[in-house]
C-alpha cells in the first residue's frame, strides 16, 4: 500500500492545509478561509465594535439579524485569549474511591437492569446485586488508579478559554450599514474601535 507524499514541515498559519476552525458556541464549524460559497475569496472585513464580554457581542449580532442585516457576513472574534484552569478541589484516595464507587454503581445498575429483564425469579435482587458489585469494583479501581499516579496532580480542575474582548466584524461593503444599525441600538463599544 502506498501513501501519498506529504511535506515534512509542520503546518503554520498562512500555509495551505487544514485550516478548519473549531466550532463556535452554536456548534457549527466555520468553513476554511475562502471556501465559503457565499463569499468571494479575499473578502476583507472591518471591525464595527469591540465588547468586553461575549453576551454583548452576541446581542449586537442578534440585533443585526432582527433588522434583516445579512449576518452570514459577520463574525465574532475573541482576542487576548487566556486559558484559565479553575482548581475545584483536592483528590485523595478516599475521594477517588468514592467517585469510582459512584461510576461503578451506575454501570452495575445498568448491567443489573439488563440481567433483571431476563431473570425468572426476584428481578429486584438481581438489580441490587449489580448495583452493589458495580460500586465495590468501581471503588477498588478508583483507589488503585489514584494510587498509581504517585501523588502527581492530586487535584481536580476545569479548564476554560476566555477572551479579553470580543470584536464584531462585517464585510467591508456592509460596514456603514452595520454602523448605522448599531447607532440605533445604543450599545456603546469599547476599545480602539469605538467611535
Amino acid at each position: 500500500m502506498t501513501r501519498p507524499s506529504t511535506s515534512t514541515a509542520a503546518w503554520q498559519p498562512g500555509m495551505p492545509g487544514d485550516t478548519t476552525l473549531p466550532s463556535g458556541p452554536a456548534g457549527r464549524t466555520a468553513p476554511p478561509h475562502g471556501d465559503d460559497p457565499g463569499k468571494p475569496a479575499g473578502t476583507s472585513t472591518v471591525t464595527v465594535g469591540s465588547y468586553p464580554d461575549y453576551p454583548s457581542a452576541q446581542r449586537v449580532v442578534d440585533y443585526l439579524a432582527d433588522n434583516r442585516f445579512p449576518v452570514e457576513r459577520t463574525a465574532i472574534v475573541g482576542t487576548n485569549l487566556t486559558l484559565v484552569e479553575t482548581v475545584l478541589g483536592r483528590i485523595t484516595t478516599d475521594r477517588a474511591a468514592l467517585a469510582g464507587a459512584g461510576t461503578g454503581a451506575w454501570f452495575g445498575l445498568f448491567i443489573g437492569l439488563l440481567f433483571g429483564i431476563f431473570a425468572t425469579g426476584n428481578w429486584v435482587a438481581v438489580i441490587l446485586v449489580g448495583l452493589v458489585v458495580g460500586a465495590i469494583w468501581g471503588a477498588v479501581f478508583g483507589a488503585v488508579a489514584h494510587a498509581m499516579t504517585g501523588g502527581r496532580r492530586d487535584f481536580t480542575s476545569a479548564s476554560s478559554l476566555r477572551a479579553g474582548q470580543y470584536a464584531v466584524t462585517v464585510d467591508t461593503d456592509l460596514a456603514e450599514r452595520a454602523r448605522q444599525l448599531l447607532d440605533r441600538m445604543h450599545l456603546t463599544p469599547t476599545g480602539p474601535t469605538a467611535r
